[in-house]
């Protein structure tokens, strides 16, 4: 992508769009490596993310259909990821007109790309589905210019570089400017990161070190955003169905306690828990301080703590549920076996009498 103006900076970088899917409840990648129709390939990751966290990464070369994304990851936990670097230069005023068309175009892209790989992959896969939900992210990368140091970037391209990182076409109100510039931060002291909602704005030469930093936030985003989905669907469902009024056959003795409606909501309270755990644990950021502010706002900009309450707060619903239901049952069944004995005693009672 490339544009001019004379009355403003020239600069280049490379803008990379991130995307992730969920296709799944989980994703073997040991059986999904073995698989004859993707090639893998080995990597050094960063030492902040946990070895048993690791992500697969397809070679998008070996493909029969081209694929344009720098590279895709599976997750373990049933998510897909990918990135898309396109080169820039130009003013960032040019940047700003052409990304909304950018993220556009590479949107139908990555829906493509993520379908090829589901294809080739999907037996692999528990409970697939082409896709639950999807994430998006953008992450602007700039070379810096030693004519133009950070401070006097953002003293005079800071609500141009607020605009863009919103996807709006005309300068936004200087409330706003002040609160997306006010996350701005750096290594070097010519460095500048701002990080937002939606995208993210790198003048930084090694900008491309915080790539996995976006690309697993996303992707915890989105699972925290699936699982707040399904359990608010999974409560409702139980709520109406059982919780109102549960079925004679389970609260006869013996025979209701083989039978367990609330089983289903337990299971995945179990495993929503334990990727849940995992999705926090994926990136350790101990002792590299740089790297712990960058994830803490990413953290608070994609509201990944918010979500994560929530889900929790949903879990604790489920526990209340399960207690509750077997209390209801429990006080049925006790009033069924009472009128048993008085049944009994009637009889008995009956039976003294005419002899």
């Amino acid at each position: 992508m490339q544009s001019n103006s004379s009355e403003e900076h020239i600069f280049s970088g490379v803008i990379y769009l991130v995307y992730a899917f969920d296709i799944g409840d989980d994703i073997n990648l040991d059986a999904a490596r073995k698989c004859p129709s993707i090639r893998t390939l080995q990597r050094d990751w960063p030492k902040y993310l946990k070895s048993y966290h690791k992500p697969l990464l397809i070679d998008v070369t070996h493909s029969e259909v081209p694929i344009k994304a720098k590279h895709i990851n599976l997750h373990h936990y049933g998510a897909l990821s990918m990135i898309y670097p396109v080169a820039f230069t130009g003013t960032l005023t040019s940047l700003r007109n052409t990304l909304n068309d950018v993220d556009a175009q590479y949107q139908k892209q990555s829906v493509a790309d993520a379908h090829q790989i589901f294809k080739k992959i999907e037996k692999n896969i528990g409970q697939p589905k082409f896709f639950h939900q999807r994430n998006a992210y953008l992450v602007m990368t700039i070379n810096p210019d030693a004519k133009v140091p950070a401070q006097k970037l953002r003293e005079e391209y800071g609500g141009l570089i607020a605009s863009t990182l919103r996807f709006e076409k005309t300068n936004i109100s200087s409330y706003q400017v002040e609160d997306i510039l006010e996350s701005a931060t750096g290594y070097y002291r010519d460095d500048l990161v701002i990080i937002d909602t939606e995208a993210a704005f790198a003048y930084d030469h090694q900008a491309h070190d915080l790539l996995d930093f976006f690309e697993l936030a996303i992707t915890q985003q989105l699972e925290l955003r699936y699982f707040n989905h399904l359990l608010d669907r999974k409560l409702d469902e139980v709520y109406n169905g059982i919780l109102q009024q549960p079925s004679f056959k389970n609260c006869l003795p013996f025979i209701g306690t083989m039978y367990d409606p609330i089983g289903e909501l337990s299971k995945l309270k179990v495993d929503i828990s334990v990727i849940t755990e995992r999705l926090g644990s994926s990136i350790k950021t101990v002792g590299e301080v740089y790297y712990s502010e960058i994830y803490d706002l990413l953290a608070e900009k994609l509201e990944l703590n918010e979500l994560r309450e929530s889900v929790e707060k949903k879990l604790s619903i489920v526990r209340e549920i399960r207690t509750i239901y077997q209390s209801k049952v429990n006080s049925i069944r006790e009033d069924i076996l009472s009128v048993l004995v008085i049944i009994l005693i009637f009889i008995e009672v009956l039976v003294g009498l005419f002899k």
